[in-house]
């Protein structure tokens, strides 16, 4: 008789261990999520957010001096902070459920109510500086809430500061002379600051924490964070169409004017061939290219530090062709002239500093059309309007065409599109 034997039960195999997790693991997922694109809602968001470019450009257009320039430029400062904040959060916390639809509304009214008391900010003699103060307290408050959805607690290294800025700011609307101006610089001190308290306040807990908070920060959806700005630009390059029909105002169409017309438009139109035909595709590859940690600087040089003097040198040259084109034949003013060559001149350095963060090339055609295009001021100002629109436009045109001619790296490009097609 055969003794008996244990019955035999197979060892169950233990499942492999998880794969740790490391910092490059959210590029992964932001590669599959690349499809994300910018909603309608978003678009809408744009709209209204662009209403303060126009508030700027007939707050420049009714007094060209360096005095209001400088106002013109603390409101847009202070304003695009808040509007980065927003495409950085739609960018992670998706409008995708009513929930968040409506409260984005709220902060689109928020918005709105700045827009709308920018002409009397600086009055002392009225009260819309208090107005715009809370309008923008408003503002953060909504970030701050639909920003928790992603990030928690750590909210806090960024709602606070920003806050701090909208109170500073809402004082500022009680005082008069310079203690206005005073207070909106030291509100935007405060939010230059803001992005290394983002960065390094977790590190009084712990370094893994503060790691963890700029992967973090870093998981921005490329695609969708390229396209939400260029929408922006290019609803932006609106107000220079508008400001086309505001210029001519019930001035017969003459040849002269329909010249100044064409080379206006002409004008805006190549400032889009400027950034769109390379620079957008461009970026979106140099954001996948780099790794979730380091990727929210790279947010903040290009399209809050850079695409700051772009914006805001669509709002000068809208002004300044407001301002000129009803005197298309003449010799303009210094102010307007200043305006329509300081507006182009402002978009080219920043879309150099934009290209230079983005590793994009060639700089030195760009660079090389600054001065040039400044000195189109002077025949604004001795010869016509229209003579400085007409070189204006020649000078972007001769820059495009010596980068596409000359620079390696626009030859390869457009080799390779060819090749794609």
């Amino acid at each position: 008789m055969k003794p008996e034997t244990a019955p035999h039960h197979p060892v169950p195999q233990q499942p492999a261990p998880p794969a740790p997790r490391t910092p490059t693991e959210p590029a992964a997922r932001i590669g599959e999520a690349a499809a994300q694109r910018v909603t309608s809602l978003e678009l809408f968001f744009d709209l209204v957010f662009v209403y303060t470019l126009t508030q700027l450009t007939v707050l420049l257009a009714h007094d060209l001096s360096w005095a209001n320039a400088g106002r013109v430029v603390l409101i847009f400062v202070v304003l695009y902070w808040m509007y980065g904040a927003y495409a950085y959060l739609t960018n992670q916390v998706p409008p995708d459920r009513p929930a968040r639809r409506l409260v984005l509304l709220l902060g689109m009214a928020a918005f709105l109510i700045c827009a709308l008391s920018i002409p009397r900010v600086f009055d002392p003699h009225s009260r819309a500086g208090v107005v715009f103060g809370l309008g923008y307290l408003l503002v953060v408050v909504v970030h701050t809430v639909l920003y928790s959805r992603s990030h928690g607690r750590d909210v806090i290294w960024y709602g606070v500061p920003n806050a701090l800025a909208a109170l500073i700011l809402t004082a500022a609307g009680l005082c008069s002379g310079w203690a206005v101006e005073g207070l909106w610089f030291l509100a935007i001190v405060v939010q230059f600051v803001t992005p290394h308290l983002a960065e390094l306040g977790p590190t009084r807990r712990t370094d893994r924490s503060a790691d963890e908070l700029r992967v973090k920060l870093g998981t921005l959806h490329p695609g969708h964070f390229v396209e939400r700005h260029g929408l922006l630009l290019i609803v932006s390059f609106g107000e220079s169409v508008v400001a086309i029909g505001v210029g001519i105002g019930d001035l017969p169409f003459t040849v002269s004017v329909g010249t100044g017309v064409f080379l206006a438009l002409a004008l805006a139109g190549a400032l889009w061939w400027t950034y769109f035909v390379r620079d957008e595709d461009g970026a979106e590859h140099a954001f996948a290219a780099v790794a979730p940690e380091r990727r929210f600087r790279l947010a903040m040089t290009a399209y809050y530090y850079a695409f700051l003097p772009m914006l805001l040198g669509v709002a000068f040259l809208a002004a300044g062709v407001k301002k000129s084109l009803g005197h298309i034949g003449e010799q303009l003013h210094t102010a307007p002239a200043l305006a329509l060559a300081g507006g182009v001149a402002l978009f080219l350095t920043g879309d150099v500093a934009f290209r230079a963060a983005m590793r994009l090339s060639p700089l030195g055609y760009r660079a090389a059309a600054v001065p040039v295009v400044l000195v189109t001021a002077l025949f604004g100002m001795r010869v016509s309007a229209l003579a400085q629109l007409l070189l204006l436009v020649v000078a972007l045109v001769l820059m495009l065409a010596a980068e596409a001619r000359w620079s390696p790296s626009v030859r390869d490009t457009t080799r390779t599109d060819g090749e794609l097609t």
